[in-house]
This record gives C-alpha cells, structure tokens and sequence, in this order.
C-alpha cells in the first residue's frame, strides 16, 4: 500500500533514473551524430549539455515553472489569511513553511513545486482564493503540502525541464534537416536523408515522451495526495467541494501549458482541449467519490 513514505523514496528513485535516463538519451543522439558529420565536437557538446540540463533542472526548475506561470512570492504582510492557514498545516504535518507564490488570474488552480520540502513553494491563483470557502482553501493546500511531504515536486518538476528540452531537440533536429546540412556528392545526401528521418522520429517521440512521463508520474500521486491532505485537515468534504467547483469552473489557466499541466491540481485547460485520452489527472469525480468514502 501506497504510504507518504514509501511514496517519498519512490520518487527520489525515479528522480534519478529520468535524469540518468536525460543523460543517456542526449549523448547518444550526439554520438550518432558525431558519427555521421565525422565531428567529435558534437559528441562533446551533447555530455557537456546533457549534464549542463541535468544539474539545472534539479537546482533551478522551480525557478523556471514559477517564471512561466507569472507567479509573484506574498507574504506574511500581504497574504495573511493564506499564509495563516499554511502555516497550521504546515505545523501540523510536521514540515516546513514552504515559499507562497500568486498567479494573477481568475481561473481556480494550485500547484507544488521545489526539489525538497526546504525548498517547497505553493502556488495559488487569486480565483481560487476568491472564490472556495476557507474549508475548501484548507483542502487545496493541504494537498499541495502532501506533495511536498512525499517529493513529487521534485520528480514532477524535473519532468517539466527534460521533456522540454526533448521538445526543443526535435524542433532543432527539423529545421536542421530541412534548412540545414551539406548538400554535396560526398554523402551530404545520405545525411541529408539521415538528418530528416531523424527529426520525423524526434518530432513524433517528443509530445508522447511528455505525455507518457507525465501520466507515469501523475495519476497516481493526485489520488494519493488527496487522502494525505484529507488526512491532514480531517476534512475530506473540503476538498471534495473545492474539486467541484474547480472542475465545474470554465476558465482556462493562462499561463499553462502542456510541459507543466501534470502540476497542476486539476487539468488547467477547459473545454475540448481537456477532453484527452491521455489526461495527466484522474476525473474529478473519481477523486470526489474516493475522498467522501474516506471513513475519518
């Protein structure tokens, strides 16, 4: 049975094997390049790069996802009422006050990030501050801290960087096999063809890569994180509520995107672009039905 501790060492396990993984993927498309243009420089590049991405996807992801959210830090001054309600959390489930973070917009999500719980940040928008009751906004963080209890933060923030980069690669990969390359009889043209076959395949491996990282990763941990934070609170009825107004919400996130959907606590897009077969979070209602038949 799935535990926030078994869960936590889980997941600094697969830590390290995406990011092996990163590693390994990335200096052997350098290798087969290097091969095929007869340059070790490439080979060079892709360790140097490789290991470059690696360190900075565990020092600095956060840093990233929170850019690209537009998300601003409050604090006990400007959040009172918020920074209150994670702080008894926070002493009740023994961790410590992690950073808290704002993205101005109306649509109702949260999200975790940081590479431990030293370093742990949540995330809210100002919709779901507006508009869910105080028990309802207990719920929602008390959820997001049992992300940071049991480290998915960090594995699922890792993620976001490295399938990035992969997404990035294919693209580079494309536009140098049909811009780039020698165009000459001494077997520019066998790479050439070399070249476009590979960006096809780098293109179509890209988004399912994400997509399957993403799902291997994410599932599991909502279901999770839902019983931990009812635990927390001793009020599963809270969160339930705040899933259903989110779910029942229309508004789609504006700062999101497909790299960093996984986070969220919900799916942050509506309408037809949520209705995927490969959704990085269980149905609501699903959750909702698991957590009112949580006996406490």
């Amino acid at each position: 049975m799935a535990t926030l501790y078994n869960q936590s060492d889980r997941n600094k396990r697969l830590t390290i094997v995406y990011i092996t993984g990163f590693l390994i993927f990335v200096i052997g498309v350098g290798y087969v390049f290097a091969g095929a243009m007869g340059n070790n420089w490439i080979l060079y590049g892709a360790v140097i790069f490789s290991v470059l991405m690696s360190f900075s996807s565990y020092w600095w992801s956060d840093k990233i996802i929170l850019k690209m959210n537009n998300a601003k830090e409050v604090t006990h001054e400007n959040a009172r009422e918020i920074y209150h309600i994670v702080e008894n959390l926070c002493i009740t489930a023994g961790l410590p006050i992690p950073k808290i973070y704002i993205i101005q917009d109306e649509a109702l999500n949260a999200f975790a990030t940081g590479r431990d719980p030293e370093h742990g940040v949540i995330c809210l928008t100002t919709g779901i501050i507006k508009k869910l009751e105080k028990s309802e906004l207990e719920g929602v963080i008390a959820h997001e801290l049992s992300h940071i209890g049991n480290r998915d933060i960090l594995l699922a923030t890792v993620v976001v960087v490295l399938v990035g980069f992969v997404a990035i690669l294919a693209s580079f990969f494309r536009h140098w096999a049909f811009f780039g390359g020698r165009n000459n009889n001494d077997g520019g043209g066998r790479l050439k063809l070399f070249l476009i076959i590979t960006a096809v395949i780098l293109s179509i491996f890209a988004p399912f890569a994400t997509v399957l990282m993403q799902l291997a990763i994410s599932r599991k941990r909502e279901f999770l994180a839902d019983a931990s934070g009812a635990l927390l609170t001793r009020y599963p009825d809270g969160l339930a509520r705040a899933l259903e107004k989110i779910s029942a919400d229309s508004k789609s996130l504006d700062s999101a995107n497909r790299a960093t959907a996984h986070l969220f606590i919900t799916h942050p897009f509506k309408g037809k672009k949520a209705k995927s077969l490969f959704m990085t979070h269980p149905p609501v209602e699903e959750r909702i039905s698991k957590l009112r038949g949580m006996d406490i």
